[in-house]
């Protein structure tokens, strides 16, 4: 029964998509002198829907990657599309940044900076249009962006009757 379980989460865990969105290298000063740190940003997404992104800090990058990629796997979202694209427009605003994502017609790409692109290919965006305001700090970003997705809601059509 628990062999079961392993091989359906090995198989959901390669079928999601890793990258890393950021490495990071930290300095602290110590009585005995620096004392160096990696801090790694990654997300996770399949392509159909479910994101997630992780934190992860160590001495060595490589630990920081894993550490990262582990968290995101646990903090994975669904998000609604609609076609390959985005249901609605949506502004958000977390912390200091503010996310603005559009929906855009077939063939148009995917036209935002940053960490949103990643962010949006892992989804399985294809056609979106965004803009994000008043923060360079990528790591704000990315989860503006992610709180963004989150409050999205499926497009269904009200039938009157």
């Amino acid at each position: 029964m628990e062999e079961k379980i392993d091989k359906q989460q090995k198989q959901e865990e390669k079928k999601l998509d890793e990258r890393i969105l950021l490495i990071r290298r930290v300095s602290k000063k110590t009585t005995g002198g620096n004392y160096i740190t990696f801090t790694v940003l990654a997300a996770v997404g399949d392509g159909a829907g479910t994101v997630g992104v992780g934190f992860g800090r160590s001495q060595e990058i490589p630990p920081a990657i894993k550490k990262a990629i582990l968290q995101a796997k646990k903090n994975k979202i669904y998000v609604s599309l609609y076609k390959s694209t985005l249901p609605h427009q949506i502004k958000v605003k977390f912390k200091a940044a503010k996310v603005l994502l559009k929906p855009a017609p077939e063939g148009t790409g995917l036209k935002v900076g940053s960490v949103a692109r990643p962010l949006l290919e892992l989804v399985g965006v294809k056609n979106a249009s965004g803009k994000i305001i008043r923060s360079r700090n990528q790591i704000t970003n990315t989860y503006a962006v992610l709180e963004a997705l989150k409050r999205l809601k499926s497009r269904v059509k009200h039938i009157k009757s």
